[in-house]
């Protein structure tokens, strides 16, 4: 009898012994996988949002700093403060005056030889100070026609005119078309109405008997530097 419950006894401590093995050696497997798995990362790489731009330096440029600069960066901004350059070169601003008849003298020309078809108006900046002579000059040829003349569209200088002080500009005018059959009339002087003022500018006509104008054939350029060919060619 005693023999048998020690036979017990040891088998039931052995089969413990195993439970003890069994259960450490599974704890172990878990501990390991558990070691051995990626560990998930709650950092979240920033990526440069819409608009902002990225330096060589790698950095994020600051918010607005795009915003700060005009569809062409700097260069917009340049422009902007600089102003357009005119067609002698002199910077426009907005605080260039607009020349008036008390800042230009204007004078008429022939042109070419006879039949004197076309005259050339010259306005000289006799101010002291730098202007922008602005569009073309508003011609009436004859007290019984009180229409301006006409101005073509091709003559338009690309660039604003800005006279420095002493400086001409030029507008040619087609007074006839030169024919012995014209209804035309003789003009000793005519009037100039510049853009931006409303004096009105007496030009006497070129010549000792003055020139034969048809008001219906008439013409006039924009003010210009100088006559170019094929702009002027009207």
């Amino acid at each position: 009898m005693n023999t048998t419950l020690r036979q017990r006894s040891a088998l039931l401590a052995a089969a413990g012994t195993a439970l003890v093995l069994s259960l450490t050696a599974c704890q172990g497997d878990s501990d390991t996988k558990s070691s051995s798995a990626p560990t998930t990362s709650a950092t979240v790489a920033s990526t440069p949002a819409a608009g902002e731009g990225t330096g060589t330096s790698g950095t994020t440029a600051p918010a607005g700093s795009a915003r700060s600069a005009g569809p062409n960066g700097a260069a917009d901004s340049a422009d902007a403060s600089a102003g357009k350059s005119g067609a002698n070169g002199e910077q426009v601003t907005a605080s260039t005056p607009v020349c008036t008849a008390r800042d230009v003298r204007v004078t008429a020309a022939t042109q070419d030889g006879p039949p004197y078809t076309h005259i050339v108006l010259t306005a000289r900046n006799s101010s002291g100070h730098s202007c922008r002579l602005a569009g073309f000059p508003h011609v009436q040829l004859l007290e019984s026609h009180k229409q301006d003349v006409p101005a073509v569209a091709k003559s338009k200088p690309a660039t604003p005119v800005v006279l420095e002080a002493g400086a001409p500009a030029y507008a040619l005018v087609r007074v006839s078309d030169g024919g012995v059959d014209e209804e035309n009339e003789p003009v000793s002087a005519f009037s100039v109405v510049l853009e931006g003022d409303s004096t009105v500018i007496a030009v006497t006509a070129p010549g000792s008997e003055g020139i034969a104008a048809d008001p219906a054939k008439a013409l006039t350029g924009y003010w210009t530097p100088e006559l170019r060919n094929g702009a002027d060619d009207f």
